[in-house]
């Protein structure tokens, strides 16, 4: 039973305790370009969350074989597999969506939702609970997708998945198709989410540049400051063979 109520818990953290996009504030570069439509928002969800849960199965599966010194790189393999191949079937099956989607499909290889759960979560456990982790995380993101592609649809074009609202579609407030309409929808759903987490006991989401992000660990400034001595090195022997 308690295993049960964990593989739940894992699941539903993601969609409103630690949603990537408005608790974590991770992934928004995808999130305002691909919500201009509910569609284009619902399709780039729907594929992040394919590529989210099958890698953080097969990253929690080879967990105890990928060397430590090559985890980084052999994670971005395994997600950029993933992406591949829901890259093609996109393509072949669904190229409007492919169209509207554009760079941002293939994109999803770098997305820090993914490379972060795979980096915090599936490399450290089960199988089951990285499937249940990435399933959660990936509804959520659709969910944030799912809202503002919503909201700036509506308001923005006077429409819903295509079809014309009354009223709406002869007065369009083209502010939201447009990025300040973006990032004002985002802003108002984060507070939402903040304040329905708060009334959970939950701290409100900020923003803290890298602190946020779960690769933050791997990014550290004593490797910048080796990078600055190195470079520093390297430009003073290049002037003294000079």
């Amino acid at each position: 039973m308690s295993e049960k109520k964990s593989i739940f818990g894992e699941f539903s953290k993601g969609i409103l305790a630690e949603n990537p996009v408005l608790r974590l504030v991770l992934g928004t570069c995808p999130t305002l370009a691909t919500t201009t439509s509910v569609s284009s928002a619902v399709g780039m969800g729907a594929a992040a969350s394919v590529v989210l849960v099958c890698s953080n199965i097969a990253i929690s599966a080879l967990r105890k074989v990928i060397p430590e010194k090559v985890r980084i790189p052999a994670y971005i393999v395994i997600i950029a597999s993933f992406v591949t191949i829901v890259q093609m079937l996109v393509k072949a099956f669904l190229p409007e969506l492919d169209e509207s989607l554009g760079v941002y499909l293939p994109l999803i290889v770098v997305n820090c939702i993914i490379l972060g759960r795979a980096e915090a979560f599936a490399g450290k456990n089960p199988v089951l609970a990285s499937a249940a982790d990435g399933l959660g995380m990936g509804v959520g993101f659709t969910a944030a997708l799912f809202a503002m592609g919503a909201v700036r649809e509506i308001l923005g074009a006077g429409s819903f998945l295509g079809m014309s609202i009354p009223f709406l579609a002869e007065n369009p407030m083209l502010i939201f198709i447009l990025p300040p309409g973006g990032f004002f929808v985002f802003g108002m759903l984060m507070a939402v989410v903040n304040r329905l987490a708060e009334k959970r006991g939950k701290p409100r989401a900020e923003l803290r540049g890298c602190e946020a992000c779960p690769m933050a660990a791997t990014c550290t400034l004593e490797a910048h400051e080796k990078g600055k001595n190195k470079s520093e090195k390297q430009c003073a022997s290049e002037e003294g063979t000079n």
